[in-house]
């Protein structure tokens, strides 16, 4: 582990890329919270399955390294509730980038967590910004819940949309439109891009937030200059007024959370069944303070 992170000091990706295996494979990793930070900027991006999430991450890439920044991308793909397995096919999408030693591509499942990101996730975070990428993308699966957890690990959340997939009523699911602090109207080259827009503008002023909404074509290039132009500046309000700091306290509260509710239900799979769900409430509490 020593000789592991001494590799990870000199920007080895194959030790970034052990050491991530490792922190999925095994919960308890301590050595974790010891860690070196950069201050890498995370940011989130989500939407609806069909937005052109993974062409968007795609194009950012391309942009940030044009800037000659380095990125870390964390591409969470769907967990088969039978057999665990994840699709892992995010990173094939993006081999144009295998090469560049100034990108870092990592596909993890969703895992089986009580919330739609899977628990390692933070450590992998960790592990990326001790590595000392400027930025750090999370693309999620982009259904359920882990359009609403991602905010509970990034310091951004950008909110993927695209014309003709129904998003005008993912919008208004609770939860969903306090999420994102950008929003992106993605293949704007599609019929009802304006409608869209129309739709969004509408609704944002009913929740009364000033947020900034972006066209782009993420096959093509247009519109992510800027996008990221935007993502810059929002990361630089956020770093002026305090809120990115109270993000990053958010997420190691989010990630304390994650822990106790994973002990609570390995607790529970070893107790025997009651009739009484009191009795074995009483048995789990007792337990995990026993932990504690």
């Amino acid at each position: 582990m020593k000789e592991l992170l001494e590799k990870l000091k000199q920007k080895d990706q194959r030790a970034l890329a052990k050491l991530i295996t490792y922190v999925e494979n095994n919960t308890e990793n301590n050595f974790v919270d010891d860690l070196w930070t950069n201050d890498s900027f995370v940011i989130g991006i989500t939407g609806s399955p069909g937005a052109g999430k993974s062409s968007l991450v795609n194009a950012l890439i391309s942009e940030i390294r044009a800037t000659e920044k380095t990125v870390g991308v964390i591409a969470v793909d769907p967990t088969s509730p039978f057999t665990g397995g994840a699709f892992l096919g995010d990173r094939i999408r993006m081999k144009k980038h295998f090469l560049d030693k100034g990108v870092f591509i990592r596909s993890m499942g969703s895992g089986n967590s009580l919330g739609g990101l899977n628990e390692s996730i933070f450590d992998v975070i960790k592990l990326m910004d001790a590595f000392g990428f400027d930025y750090i993308l999370i693309e999620t699966v982009g259904a359920g819940q882990s359009e609403i957890d991602i905010v509970n690990v990034s310091d951004l959340v950008t909110l993927v949309l695209s014309p003709g997939a129904g998003d005008e009523i993912q919008l208004l699911k609770a939860g969903i439109m306090e999420i994102g602090d950008i929003y992106v109207i993605n293949k704007a080259d599609l019929d009802g891009t304006a409608s869209l827009k129309i739709q969004l503008e509408h609704i944002l002023s009913l929740s009364n937030s000033k947020k900034t909404i972006v066209e782009t074509i993420a096959t093509s290039g247009k519109g992510i200059k800027q996008l990221l132009e935007n993502i810059n500046d929002l990361l630089n309000k956020f770093k002026e007024n305090g809120e990115l700091n109270t993000r990053k306290k958010q997420r190691q509260k989010r990630h304390a959370e994650t822990i106790v509710i994973r002990k609570v239900k390995e607790i529970i799979s070893k107790i025997e069944p009651e009739e009484r769900v009191s009795t074995l409430v009483e048995k789990t509490l007792n337990k995990l303070c026993g932990i504690i």
